[in-house]
């Protein structure tokens, strides 16, 4: 007789991941729970990161737009910002957007507990109430917290995070900003087109590390011309407070010191996995991050992680997959692996970036064909006025198919999704050629680099 559990699958978190989850797994016929700790329902997306952040970068970047409508012929607009009328708009779209999910959650066809789970075997966890619940298979989907480092002095700075700055209602005259990945360069430009002097402080010799290069050069170039200091290179050593809040660091073997009004710390995310209990029952960790294989299967053949707290990739979209995959394998007991060819990222800083598939520098060492087009030779770029920036497409040599793609430009998050599709059905540079792009729009200086491309394979 086969052992009894009390649900085929329980979900350990209910933000994207673990909502994504939940209804794939009940949809498949699971029986289905979700347990959650934290006192809000609905996630970080929607709490405290893409919904809250977006909001206020349109903002931001209205009132940059006004500022620049002398440049199409609109005189006398200059537009105020109030931070408190701001941070409202946010505070109540981010309530519907969390009012609905948690109507979602609460409504779904799984059960929904509250209460902070710890590990007792691979099949069982435990609430702090003392209440044991039992399941074939758990996919944990706790999502990720801010990684404070000890840096000396850095306590008694007060600085704030990103939780913290979404919601600042008054605007420091400097700003000291800890880091240059997507949170810090988004939020760092949104206090700068509001009227802080920013500097942006990063350990590494370009933004945006993890991208290719001339992605983040023509980045920096656009920040600097919009008045932000960029500072790479940097090792962070102490903080202290004066008359101010001063941050030293080492460029290159010189010693340093910034100071500023405020600081904002946004040196990354870890896993949330403290207090589950996981290295008990086998669950192997790097670092905080649980270790999963394609299947999004831990060490643990039950158990199962999606999302941010498997450390592979900080974005909803992606976490959204997994925990739909994960929900599919452990409520079919699959083996269905996750496709990485159409990996996709944005970084929502204008201009905007968007990535999909394969880089130049996660092909270096290996044969392939690139070229690049810039918004500044584009009709309809010069027309809106929005001329930094390029698009490059990435292929193999034999047939041109797409490996690739990248744009830093206008509406670069939803330019991106063409070439998603491409991608996404195996085609070529040839398709692109021959699909219809139509005139004046953004979209269509996709075929400018697919006919450079075609032309070199055609030419060999």
């Amino acid at each position: 007789m086969k052992k009894r559990f009390d649900y085929d699958v329980v979900v350990i978190g209910s933000g994207s991941a673990g909502f994504a989850a939940a209804r794939t797994a009940a949809g498949l016929g699971a029986r289905t729970a979700v347990i959650e700790a934290a006192r809000e329902i609905a996630g970080l997306c929607i709490l405290r990161g893409c919904m809250p952040s977006k909001t206020l970068l349109a903002s931001s970047n209205r009132l940059h737009a006004i500022r620049a409508a002398g440049e199409f012929g609109i005189e006398g607009a200059r537009g105020s910002p109030n931070l408190s009328k701001i941070v409202a708009r946010k505070r109540r779209l981010v309530r519907e957007f969390a009012d609905y999910r948690e109507k979602q959650i609460r409504t779904g066809h799984f059960d929904f507990i509250r209460g902070r789970p710890e590990f007792l075997d691979r099949h069982t966890v435990s609430l702090q109430r003392g209440e044991k619940i039992s399941a074939k298979s758990f996919i944990i989907c706790t999502g990720s917290r801010i990684a404070w480092h000890p840096f000396e002095g850095l306590d008694k700075v007060d600085s704030m995070d990103s939780d913290a700055a979404l919601n600042r209602t008054r605007l420091p005259r400097t700003l000291a900003v800890l880091g240059c990945g997507p949170v810090a360069l988004e939020l760092g430009q949104y206090f700068s087109r509001l009227g802080s002097q920013v500097t942006l402080l990063q350990r590494s010799q370009h933004l945006l590390s993890k991208f290719d290069f001339d992605l983040s050069v023509c980045l920096r170039e656009s920040f600097e011309r919009e008045g932000i200091r960029v500072i790479t290179g940097v090792r962070l050593k102490k903080f202290e407070r004066r008359k101010k809040k001063m941050v030293h660091f080492l460029k290159g073997h010189r010693r340093q010191k910034l100071d500023a009004d405020e600081i904002l710390y946004a040196l990354g995310r870890v896993p949330n996995t403290a207090g589950l209990g996981l290295k008990k029952i086998g669950v192997r960790l790097r670092s905080a991050a649980i270790m999963v294989d394609q299947t999004m299967r831990s060490s643990v053949p039950n158990i199962f992680a999606a999302g941010d707290v498997n450390g592979q990739h900080e974005v909803v979209h992606i976490a959204i997959q997994q925990g739909e995959l994960a929900a599919r394998n452990a409520a079919g007991n699959a083996r269905e692996k996750f496709d990485e060819r159409a990996l996709t990222l944005a970084v929502f800083t204008e201009p905007q970036i968007a990535t999909v598939g394969r880089s130049e520098r996660s092909l270096k060492g290996k044969k392939f064909i690139t070229a690049k087009y810039p918004f500044s030779d584009h009709g309809k770029s010069i027309v809106i006025g929005e001329t930094a920036g390029f698009v490059k497409i990435i292929a193999e040599p034999p047939r041109g198919k797409i490996l690739g793609a990248q744009c830093i430009g206008p509406e670069a998050s939803d330019l991106i999704h063409e070439m998603i599709a491409l991608i996404h059905m195996g085609a070529t540079v040839f398709d692109v050629l021959k699909m219809p792009h139509y005139h004046p729009t953004l979209a269509e200086i996709w075929s400018c680099p697919a006919e450079e491309i075609a032309g070199k394979i055609s030419a060999r």
